[in-house]
């Protein structure tokens, strides 16, 4: 191969590296900014647990805003985004949270808890903020876990003692609705994944 021949060919080489780098590397950028840190979806799913016993580390503010976040790109009736949250931290308030709800007495020994609730005047599509509120709160509890944290959903809806004492406890107005308290800390249990794929509940085409 002669010295010309080389030379075209290393100039090609060049030209097509030069071309393509700007694609590679902002693709390679893309790739690291849609990839956050903590678990996969796969894996946050079906390794997610109920936890009810925390330590005493504190859950960041970070934290908290991260686990909103995910809690808000859940999906919704018509976009309509029925959602109200309230974080709360104090914990005279949730020491009463056992007097409303005997089975989430051990909200007063984690750091936080994020009531979920469906705000009615936001609906656009009437019914369907129970739904929502309940894809936002699983949002939120799989953002948790892969976050380290340990979380579970404590039920307020439709029991209207709950709704109503969770509602007086936290100042709430009448059009909102409180659906769900998320307990949410650092897990000081680790219960063992469960594989409850049942195929005898699948049925295809038909029932």
């Amino acid at each position: 191969m002669s010295g010309k021949t080389r030379l075209l060919g290393r100039r090609r080489l060049l030209g097509l590296l030069a071309a393509t780098a700007p694609a590679v590397l902002w693709a390679g950028r893309a790739a690291a900014q849609d990839k956050p840190a903590g678990l996969d979806a796969i894996a946050a799913i079906k390794t997610r647990r109920s936890v009810r016993a925390y330590t005493a580390d504190p859950v960041t503010d970070a934290q908290v805003e991260e686990i909103l976040r995910c809690g808000m790109q859940a999906p919704s009736a018509c976009n309509q985004q029925p959602w109200q949250f309230v974080v709360v931290r104090d914990k005279e308030t949730l020491a009463k949270v056992g007097g409303i709800n005997p089975y989430a007495a051990y909200a007063k020994n984690a750091p936080v808890a994020i009531l979920v609730a469906g705000d009615l005047s936001l609906e656009k599509c009437g019914g369907y903020w129970i739904e929502d509120t309940s894809a936002c709160a699983q949002n939120m509890l799989l953002a948790a876990h892969a976050l380290g944290l340990g979380a579970v959903w404590t039920g307020i809806y439709p029991l209207p003692e709950r709704v109503e004492a969770f509602r007086a406890l936290l100042a709430m107005p009448e059009n909102v609705t409180p659906m769900a308290l998320l307990v949410i800390g650092h897990p000081a249990e680790q219960p063992a994944p469960q594989d409850r794929y049942r195929p005898e509940r699948v049925h295809r085409e038909k029932w």
